[in-house]
């Protein structure tokens, strides 16, 4: 495709970049390849991120460096008859987000196959990966021609990224990490879309959260990363749309890797807690409609809930449990509604110190506890306690009264310090009423004539 590059050299492309100059096409595919095939410095990759995150990139020097990012390592092909069919999501992250654990079943209970590439919670978000390997046997290790045929049995499976797949995203990911350079937009479609693109998907919808416990705390901000990611994506050949969601407050009741599948399962027999049943339903809804499973977003959204309460969501997530490695016993007694996850030594409630409406519960201060006591971590190589995790007794919404319980914490070792509760006592805000509103506030979309942002169906 390129020609000979043998007159390209890295320091001059920096020195572009750095003097806002756009890079070629050609430009971009040289140094995608030099980062995977590791011919350039560490330092001189630093240096060009650091570039791009000053500088920006324009339109088509994003869709150009997602395309080389997408295709620095094995693409996945489906049968030509899912070519139409094959949809994933992905999250811009929460607290309690346990969206996908649900969502992906119900999708295949619809007919749609889903080859979702997760990730792990980092900072105060948590992760797919990480409450799904919570249940005992999980293997989220599986090989492209292993994902096919889960696909093909099942129609649905949650796997980790493999080294030989977009290689030069884990690359540039650890640079961008060590120097601050994790909020370029350019960078953060590249990582997120060439990813997703590897999955040669139909179509995608993401969920850009803002609010308290989201990397944007503005709907300003997170409509901007949203309008960018759905150009991108759409330029990619992939047909995709965003939703802005509220991330104030946790998703759920449960916060917690083996809590929140227990929730997930609640949720799969359609008697989860609303906000997670909306979120599930709206972005189901859309890419239902997407990919022409259903007439209209109303109709995929009726499909979705459909399959929450007919226990079909419930059979696809228990058989693709046991397509990943679980026993067939024992994920056949987990979506019974058994305790056969592992549970905490400790539990300790605490109560409100006065009466009123809960008006909210910051998320961030409950994610900071649980990330103390081991539920999450820091480094992608650090042990979680997949059983610690954090009950809302009480949400947004509910009366309470002073003395009640509001919350339950599960723990071991270290102990619940009293800095700790206070922080938790903190994050409980009590009013004399709420108003509350729908999570989802807009859909972005591409169509033929531009950009369309509208608010998101009721």
């Amino acid at each position: 495709m390129y020609t000979s590059q043998a007159h390209i050299n890295i320091p001059e492309m920096i020195r572009k970049k750095r003097d806002k100059q756009s890079l070629s096409a050609e430009e971009i595919h040289y140094f995608v390849q030099g980062v995977t095939k590791q011919t350039i410095q560490d330092c001189q990759i630093g240096a060009m991120l650091m570039a791009i995150r000053l500088q920006g990139m324009t339109q088509e020097e994003a869709v150009n460096l997602t395309q080389e990012m997408k295709t620095s390592g094995v693409v996945l092909e489906w049968p030509k008859e899912w070519s139409s069919i094959i949809v994933d999501k992905h999250s811009t992250g929460g607290v309690g987000d346990k969206v996908s654990l649900v969502l992906v079943p119900a999708l295949a209970a619809c007919g749609c196959k889903v080859p979702m590439i997760s990730g792990r919670g980092l900072g105060h978000t948590g992760g797919t990966l990480d409450k799904l390997e919570s249940i005992p046997g999980f293997n989220i290790n599986k090989s492209p021609e292993e994902v096919k045929q889960i696909l093909a049995t099942v129609g649905c499976c949650i796997v980790g990224q493999t080294p030989d797949l977009v290689p030069a995203d884990k690359k540039l990911y650890t640079i961008r990490d060590i120097t601050s350079t994790v909020d370029s937009l350019p960078l953060i479609a590249g990582s997120i879309l060439s990813k997703k693109g590897a999955e040669s998907l139909a179509a995608l919808i993401l969920d850009v959260k803002f609010g308290e416990g989201a990397l944007y705390k503005d709907i300003n901000g997170a409509r901007e990363l949203a309008q960018y990611l759905v150009y991108v994506g759409n330029r990619l050949g992939i047909q995709t749309a965003a939703v802005l969601s509220k991330m104030d407050n946790p998703i759920g009741r449960c916060i917690g890797n083996s809590l929140e599948v227990i929730e997930s399962i609640e949720c799969l027999k359609g008697k989860g807690p609303k906000d997670l049943e909306e979120l599930v339903t709206c972005l189901g809804g859309h890419l239902l409609h997407m990919c022409e499973k259903a007439g209209s977003f109303k109709a995929g959204e009726e499909d979705i809930k459909d399959m929450l309460q007919n226990g079909c969501a419930l059979g696809k997530f228990q058989a693709m449990l046991v397509a990943q490695g679980v026993t067939a016993d024992l994920a056949k007694a987990l979506c019974r509604g058994e305790e056969v996850l592992r549970h905490t030594v400790k539990q300790e409630e605490l109560k409100a110190a006065a009466g009123g409406v809960v008006q909210a519960i910051h998320s961030l201060p409950l994610a900071k506890v649980l990330h103390e006591l081991g539920a999450g971590c820091t480094q992608s190589d650090q042990p979680v306690n997949w059983s610690v995790g954090i009950e809302l007794l009480k949400t947004v919404g509910d009366h309470v009264n002073k003395g009640d319980p509001w919350i339950r914490i599960h723990f071991e070792d270290p102990s619940l310090s009293e800095s700790q509760k206070a922080l938790l006592q903190h994050s409980l805000v009590i009013g004399e009423k709420v108003e509350t509103g729908p999570l989802v506030t807009e859909i972005i979309q591409v169509q033929s004539q531009g950009e369309k942002r509208h608010n998101c169906p009721a």
